[in-house]
């Protein structure tokens, strides 16, 4: 039984200070709900998400945590009708019966995930590394193809345009053609969007696509590149260490600090 999906944005009483004076108005502010994401009636993670584009979400989820591999395993998603009215379009059933059941397990997640959380319900870094299949070694791309994507992803975020208080995600494929762009207050959430909308599409994997990020790229949001088989990363913002270490060992091209033609090239090989 599908469920009206719930609003992104909400408002909320503000007072603004200009000039010394004070007024009253109502301001527009980015939801964030829990979301629990079920694979047939059990339960394996709670996240804290923007509503919007929920079933994405769920199934992304399971794909970068490697409880499925491909897209023909996928038989539904839907919002769970055994819930109460409160929780009704925050729960989400993914019907799979050919599921990891044992990296689901892995998976689980006993509390809520906070929105920027990375590595929720993970035991090592050496058992991520090891979700992610071997990926073939990045293409060069060129500085002026990268330099126009932020402005391009910018363009599509609605909800930030209203909020500024949200992440985006865009995909691009090798020549620059914007794919798919998704937003969240998280940004591994909006990542796990656009991963689950391309499987859902059974555009799966995704070899030959460029990955931009509104934020930093961390660990996880490399990681999950990976499991897409996405070659290229790259960020208005910083990298941690270990995105880098981990790119540059599986041969990903990692860009950070993207500033129309300014970047730092972290990994692989960004041409003049």
């Amino acid at each position: 039984m599908n469920r009206t999906p719930r609003e992104p944005i909400t408002q909320r009483d503000v007072t603004r200070l200009e000039s010394g004076q004070g007024r009253a108005l109502l301001d527009d502010v980015v939801v964030e709900e829990p979301l629990e994401i079920r694979l047939g009636d059990e339960p394996i993670a709670v996240v804290m998400r923007t509503p919007g584009h929920d079933m994405e979400l769920a199934v992304g989820f399971l794909f970068s945590e490697g409880i499925l591999r491909d897209p023909d395993d996928l038989l539904a998603v839907e919002y769970c009708s055994d819930v109460t009215a409160d929780a009704a379009g925050n729960v989400v059933r993914v019907i799979a019966p050919n599921a990891d059941r044992a990296a689901a397990e892995s998976a689980r997640r006993d509390i809520y995930a906070s929105s920027s959380c990375g590595l929720c319900g993970k035991t090592t870094l050496d058992a991520i590394r090891l979700l992610a299949p071997p990926l073939a070694p990045a293409q060069p791309v060129s500085a002026a193809l990268l330099a126009g994507l932020p402005d391009r992803l910018m363009a599509e975020q609605s909800v930030f345009t209203r909020t500024g208080g949200l992440h985006a995600a865009g995909l691009f494929r090798a020549t620059g053609e914007l794919v798919l762009v998704r937003e969240d207050i998280g940004r591994h959430n909006a990542c796990d969007k656009i991963l689950g909308a391309m499987a859902m599409r059974e555009q799966w994997p995704l070899q030959g696509s460029i990955l931009m990020l509104s934020g930093r790229a961390s660990f996880e949001m490399v990681q999950k590149a990976a499991m897409a088989g996405i070659g290229t990363v790259v960020a208005v913002s910083a990298p941690s260490s270990l995105a880098i270490d981990y790119a540059r060992e599986a041969g990903m091209t990692l860009v950070g600090f993207l500033r129309g033609s300014t970047m730092n090239v972290y990994a692989g090989e960004v041409t003049r």
